[in-house]
């Protein structure tokens, strides 16, 4: 059976394939050879300028051969990686292999070949690129992504700030509040959480086999080899990699920065499966429609079904994400001794678990952009739930000192279809201050929404 969207075992790449495209380059196979012979690239030409007299600087038709590895890299690149490591069954030594094949014809890199790879260990050349993906991932890929959700969030919470709306505390009617408001307790949330996320540094180490400097050493004692490593993480792209330098690791880079991220990133989603659900509710409640799609069908059997499926898309979706972000935050901080390979086999997951968030990002967004608000259902459930106007009564009475201010409401509403005829006799009967008693008289379940509609507004 050929591979194909049809016949792909990941949904990711059958069904949603279209739908991942900015992800792919990024976290595919493909992606991470790439970030290899980048760092080993970046590597070399460092090499080549720390001074030593056995490695000269590199002339500049020799970096700029070097560097249009990296920027011309291809799949055919990757996949003639993938043939030498068919042989080597060893994935790093095959893309070494592969750059010192790539000198033919240069004399100049021919002669300084043994400097490829030189002192390293593969995890000081997997652990950079891991960090460059995820660095490309969530700034090019989910961070626009969950942007752009807040964005539409933040219209609509602008557009529908004054959108009187039936709150629902336990299930239950309550206090009034405005659909604007609701999204913007969501836009405030959405945007914290986006902060935490791009505040994450990605850290890497190139310190060798076990964090020592053991083999660098040996070659020349007398350099300061941290400060040389520290300079190649650090330093922007091309000269370095432009993150953050890890001074402390046995094999491999501990990883807890990536647990701090995938924490983060689920967090983000979580804030997500809530608005789906709330969303998906709004909609059975009738308070949004959803705008028809020619020719789409919501039921084999019901014709007049129009589901909301891309917010149970979306709360599926974000689902698998955190359930794979989860293992991997517990997971990959955790290896015995100075190395295990646990965590080699997970980290091939990471796409997985970004290809499942990004796509329910892009299922939320449809869902989104499909909403129509629906104002005459809203309207009708507040005029239907007089009852929530015991509370500014009640307030009220208690300013006054009226005794049993809350017994005297409680016993006249909970529980009970009340109506505004009830309500208005009983604040007619009250020992209150007659401006109190105009304002009580004058509100309504549609006006009872305090400072909503500017909170909405602020967002």
């Amino acid at each position: 059976m050929n591979l194909s969207a049809l016949t792909a075992l990941s949904p990711l790449d059958g069904r949603y394939v279209s739908r991942l495209s900015a992800l792919r380059p990024i976290m595919s196979e493909h992606g991470y050879m790439h970030r290899r012979v980048q760092v080993e690239v970046t590597w070399f030409i460092a090499l080549s300028d720390a001074g030593f007299a056995e490695f000269p600087p590199l002339t500049a038709p020799a970096r700029a051969h070097l560097r249009g590895l990296v920027e011309r890299f291809c799949e055919a690149d990757t996949q003639a990686i993938k043939d030498i490591e068919r042989t080597t069954n060893h994935d790093v030594k095959a893309v070494e292999y592969w750059i010192k094949a790539q000198f033919a014809g240069h004399p100049e890199l021919q002669r300084a070949a043994e400097f490829v790879h030189f002192a390293c260990t593969s995890e000081d050349i997997n652990n950079t690129s891991h960090a460059l993906q995820l660095r490309a991932g969530r700034d090019e890929v989910l961070l626009p992504a969950l942007a752009t959700i807040v964005e539409r969030l933040r219209a609509m919470a602008r557009q529908f700030a004054d959108q009187p709306m039936l709150s629902r505390t336990h299930g239950q009617t309550a206090s009034p509040t405005t659909v604007g408001k609701e999204l913007a307790n969501v836009v405030a949330r959405l945007e914290r959480a986006r902060a935490q996320i791009a505040a994450v540094p990605l850290l890497a180490k190139m310190n060798g086999a076990v964090g020592n400097y053991n083999a660098h050493l040996a070659a020349w004692p007398e350099f300061d080899w941290e400060a040389f490593a520290r300079r190649v993480v650090e330093r922007t792209e091309p000269e370095g990699l432009g993150l953050t330098f890890q001074p402390y690791s046995i094999q491999i880079e501990p990883h807890d920065y990536m647990a701090e991220l995938f924490d983060a990133v689920a967090r983000a989603n979580t804030i997500l499966i809530d608005l789906s659900r709330d969303i998906w509710g709004y909609i059975s409640l009738g308070y949004f429609k959803q705008r028809l799609k020619e020719g789409e069908i919501g039921s084999s059997t019901m014709p007049h079904k129009v589901n909301p499926i891309d917010f149970e898309n979306a709360e599926g979706n974000l689902g698998l994400a955190n359930a794979l972000l989860r293992h991997l935050a517990e997971k990959l901080p955790i290896s015995r001794w100075q190395r295990d390979l646990t965590d080699s086999t997970v980290l091939r997951n990471i796409g997985v678990a970004l290809g499942y968030a990004a796509l329910a990002y892009s299922s939320l967004m449809t869902g989104l952009n499909k909403l129509e608000l629906n104002a005459s259902q809203l309207a009708a459930d507040l005029d239907a739930s007089w009852e929530v106007l015991a509370e500014p009564i009640q307030t009220v009475m208690r300013r006054h000192g009226v005794a049993g201010a809350y017994e005297k409401l409680k016993e006249v509403t909970r529980g009970q279809t009340v109506t505004r005829e009830a309500l208005h006799a009983l604040i007619e009967s009250l020992d209150i201050p007659e401006d109190d008693r105009q304002r009580l008289l004058a509100l309504t379940p549609a006006s009872y929404t305090g400072r909503a509609a500017e909170l909405a507004r602020r967002a």
